[in-house]
């Protein structure tokens, strides 16, 4: 018989999920990838993806409170930055299930 979850399991499931909600959308995979550059500021990111402030907020929000960005306010502008470059890794690696994904499909396909 398997063993049942524990709550501390239970608690760090529930915690990584958050942090995997925060990046499945793709303006927010966009922000990390750009910010992990160089620090930006609301009204570039917008422009850079081509919606609205106040949804780049938004995202931003549910970005700081997964814990994967920072802000640092100089004057009255506010600047985003990653807090933990290692999320790139993860990204890489999603990049490598991409890969591996197309060669399968591509192999079933000349089969």
């Amino acid at each position: 018989m398997a063993e049942k979850i524990t709550e501390e399991e239970k608690a760090r499931a529930e915690a990584r999920s958050k942090i995997l909600k925060a990046l499945a959308h793709p303006s927010r995979i966009f922000i990390v990838e750009k910010i992990r550059e160089t620090p930006h500021c609301v009204c570039e990111l917008a422009e850079m993806i081509g919606i609205d402030q106040s949804t780049t907020s938004k995202h931003l929000s549910i970005l700081k409170n997964a814990g994967l960005i920072e802000d640092r306010k100089s004057g009255t502008t506010v600047y985003y930055s990653l807090r933990c470059d290692c999320v790139m890794e993860f990204i890489g690696c999603i990049e490598n299930v991409i890969r591996m994904n197309l060669e399968r499909d591509l192999k079933t396909l000349h089969s």
